[in-house]
């Protein structure tokens, strides 16, 4: 459910992160920079945000350090890298959409400047949105952690090769697949990849998690939808040809015997969203399911 104001009352110091290659950006940036700096707001650059500014900027991952609000300048991709980046911090992200659908990025660039006027009277509502955690587990070693705001998504990385695996639920199994690959969803990547691959719109408040195969080759195999304490258990099966990625961006090679158990995170993104922008009001205008 949307959340109160939570940020102290004087924002002093904000983050910004941007889409790198945008030509909207190129001239959105500078002017966000300036607008905040004529308040008396220092601003905290990502290193695309100060190629565009032409001035110094820190890496992605420490952006948020002592800020109290971070922008985002970009798509949803650019927000899934800062949700990374900013994600267990009690810290939230203002994203504006410079892409082209933009699902989280709901905020247009013509409103940046009321709606950011808004935040800092603090008169905004904050949506929670938690993350999925997942571990690479090989020959009984855990070699590797990632943390999604989306899905992790096993894929294959060869032409014309279905991947074998099993996967399991709090140790049960639950079924053997043949597919093009799967994705494990949160609800809010349930209207990402999950949903090309026929997975369910899920509501971002609902506690759930989405297990969805892409291209099965029993038609019988549909998504499955589990509560979000289970955990979830993917074993790679055969030679190896699979691909692991965290919000389609980070990731890594697998091999045959490798298990991905995924759960829920223990951290949460606080996105900002207008007062009266609803769920259901960005699908009727993302997926075109018409009325007004």
């Amino acid at each position: 459910m949307p959340a109160a104001n939570a940020m102290p009352n004087k924002i002093d110091t904000v983050g910004v992160i941007s889409k790198p290659g945008s030509d909207l950006a190129v001239g959105v940036v500078p002017e966000v920079v300036a607008w905040l700096e004529g308040r008396g707001i220092q601003v905290r650059l990502d290193p695309e945000s100060a190629e565009y500014a032409k001035r110094p900027g820190v890496p992605r991952e420490s952006v948020a350090e002592g800020t109290q609000l971070v922008i985002v300048l970009g798509g949803d991709g650019t927000l899934l890298s800062a949700a990374r980046a900013v994600g267990g911090r009690d810290i939230p992200l203002f994203a504006v959409n410079l892409g082209n659908l933009g699902f989280l990025t709901a905020i247009k660039v013509d409103e940046i400047y009321p709606q950011l006027e808004r935040v800092l009277r603090g008169d905004y509502q904050t949506g929670r949105r938690r993350m999925l955690h997942s571990e690479l587990w090989r020959g009984g070693q855990c070699i590797g952690t990632y943390e999604a705001l989306n899905d992790m998504t096993l894929a294959k990385s060869e032409i014309a090769r279905m991947i074998d695996f099993r996967v399991d639920v709090d140790d049960h199994q639950m079924c053997v697949y043949k597919a093009d690959g799967l994705v494990i969803a949160t609800p809010t990547g349930s209207t990402a990849y999950s949903l090309s691959a026929g997975g369910p719109v899920v509501f971002p408040t609902v506690a759930a998690l989405c297990i969805t195969p892409i291209c099965p080759h029993s038609l019988t195999q549909r998504p499955v939808i589990v509560p979000d304490e289970a955990i979830i258990k993917t074993s790679v099966l055969g030679a190896s040809h699979t691909y692991l990625t965290a919000d389609g961006q980070v990731g890594q090679l697998l091999e045959a015997g490798d298990q991905v158990i995924c759960r829920r995170s223990e951290k949460t993104v606080g996105l900002i969203h207008q007062p009266d922008q609803k769920f259901f009001d960005v699908l009727r205008e993302k997926l075109k399911w018409g009325g007004r």
